[in-house]
C-alpha cells in the first residue's frame, strides 16, 4: 500500500481549488439567468391566460391579448427557417464536400465568418433597401424574413459544415471503393450521420429570429395590424417589436403586462428550441459511430 506524500496532497488541494472555481463560473452563468426568468415568472405570471394569449389588444394596447404579436411572430420565424436552412445546408455540403481548398474559399469563409459579426441594425438597413425597395416587397412578412433568413444563414452554414466534417472519411471511402458517387455518398452517409449538428444551427436561428427586433422593425413589423396577415406580402406583429413598444411609448400600461409578454416570448423560444433538442437527441441515437 503506499503512503500519501505531500505532493499528492499539494495537488489534491489544487485539483479540488480548481474544481470549485470551475464550479462557481459556472453558478455565476446560470444565477443571473435563473434571477430574469424569477421575476418574469413574478411579474409576469398574474399576466397570463388563455384571453391573453389568444386575443387582440385592445384600448390603445394598455388591454387585450397579444395573439397577433405570437402569430406574426411564428410566421417570421417560420419564413426565415424555409428560407435559410435549405440555402445554408447547401452552401455547407458545398463548401465540405466539393469545393477545394484555395484563395476563393477561403475568402468565402472568411466572408461567412465576418457576416456572422455584422450588427442587426446594419442587416436591417440593407433587408430595406434590397427587399423592401429593390426587389418590391414592401414593408411585409416576406421582407422581414428574408432578412432574418440573411441574418441567420453564417449561423446555419458553419454549424453544418462542422457537422459535416465530424462524419469520419472513412465512411466516404467504404462508399466510394463500392462504386457509389459523391452525391450518393453525401445523401446516403454523411447527411444522415450529420443530421443532429445541422439541428443545433437550427436552434441557435431560432433563438436569434424569435427575438430580433431591429430587422423587422425596418422591413415588416408594425407597432399595430388591425387585421390577421393574410399573406406573405401584408405586414405583422411581432413579440418583440411589441413588448420595445408596450415598454417605451404606450403610456399607462400595466406593469404585469410587458413582463406577461417578455415571458411569453422567453416561452415560445423554449418550447421550439427543446422540439429541436429532442429531435437532435432522438436522431444523435439513430447515429451507426
Amino acid at each position: 500500500m503506499f503512503e500519501r506524500t505531500d505532493l499528492n496532497r499539494k495537488n489534491d488541494r489544487v485539483q479540488g481549488g480548481f474544481r470549485y472555481l470551475f464550479l462557481g463560473m459556472t453558478l455565476l452563468l446560470i444565477l443571473p439567468v435563473a434571477i430574469i426568468l424569477g421575476v418574469l415568472v413574478y411579474k409576469g405570471g398574474p399576466a397570463l391566460s388563455f384571453e391573453f394569449l389568444f386575443s387582440d389588444p385592445t384600448n390603445g394596447m394598455t388591454e387585450g391579448g397579444i395573439f397577433p404579436a405570437l402569430l406574426g411572430t411564428l410566421y417570421l420565424v417560420a419564413v426565415a427557417l424555409v428560407v435559410s436552412v435549405p440555402i445554408g445546408v447547401a452552401s455547407a455540403i458545398y463548401l465540405s464536400e466539393y469545393a477545394p481548398d484555395n484563395m476563393l474559399t477561403r475568402v468565402i469563409n472568411l466572408a461567412i465568418i465576418n457576416l456572422a459579426g455584422v450588427p442587426s441594425i446594419v442587416h436591417a438597413l440593407f433587408g430595406m433597401g434590397a427587399f423592401v425597395l429593390f426587389f418590391g416587397f414592401g414593408l411585409s412578412i416576406l421582407a422581414a424574413s428574408l432578412t432574418l433568413a440573411v441574418m441567420t444563414l453564417p449561423v446555419v452554414i458553419v454549424s453544418t459544415r462542422e457537422s459535416l466534417q465530424a462524419v469520419p472519411q472513412a465512411f466516404r471511402e467504404a462508399c466510394w471503393s463500392m462504386g457509389a458517387t459523391r452525391w450518393q455518398t453525401i445523401r446516403k452517409v454523411v447527411l444522415p450521420n450529420s443530421v443532429s449538428g445541422i439541428l443545433t444551427g437550427v436552434i441557435l436561428e431560432v433563438s436569434r429570429t424569435t427575438g430580433e427586433t431591429a430587422p423587422i422593425m425596418f422591413t415588416g413589423a408594425a407597432m399595430f395590424v388591425p387585421f390577421l396577415p393574410q399573406s406573405v406580402f401584408d405586414e405583422t406583429m411581432a413579440m418583440s417589436l411589441h413588448l420595445f413598444y408596450i415598454s417605451t411609448m404606450v403610456p399607462d400600461v400595466p406593469e404585469a403586462l410587458p413582463y406577461g409578454v417578455a415571458l411569453t416570448l422567453i416561452g415560445i423560444v423554449l418550447l421550439l428550441n427543446s422540439a429541436s433538442i429532442g429531435l437532435r437527441m432522438y436522431l444523435r441515437g439513430k447515429k451507426k459511430w
